[in-house]
């Protein structure tokens, strides 16, 4: 668990992420429903338009501190780098968590702490990553 191995929190024992969402986390995927079983079977239907907006929204907000963007997988990193090239957000790259790439550089990557760094550095309160 790499919210273990990077900020020495424990385990939970579900995954309400309500926590994380309360401090201003946004979770998302490029597309946001998927046939059970079959990855990618709703891509190019239009999920695409409605995520790139709200990347877009997010990023172009005025008048606040940078956002910190976690993007993990290949799809995650070309869906935003047109959005977040050159901007005053920080950005931090990894592969996807997936069980089929996650060796490759997500374990390890510390994102949680690196993000709270940044924050801390932009003034902002860090995130309590602790799932209770």
């Amino acid at each position: 668990m790499q919210l273990a191995s990077d900020l020495s929190l424990t385990r939970p024992s579900h995954g309400d992420l309500e926590r994380w969402a309360a401090q201003g986390v946004l979770l998302l995927n490029a597309v946001l429903t998927v046939r059970a079983h079959a990855a990618n079977s709703h891509a190019k239907r239009g999920w695409e338009a409605f995520t790139d907006a709200v990347i877009r929204c997010v990023a172009q907000r005025s008048g606040t501190a940078p956002v910190v963007f976690l993007l993990w997988g290949k799809t995650a990193q070309e869906k935003a780098k047109g959005v977040l090239g050159g901007t005053r957000h920080v950005v931090l790259h990894a592969p996807h968590p997936s069980g089929l790439s996650a060796h490759r550089g997500f374990f390890g990557c510390k994102h949680f702490s690196a993000a709270n760094t940044a924050l801390q550095a932009a003034g902002k309160e860090p995130i309590d990553w602790q799932i209770v």
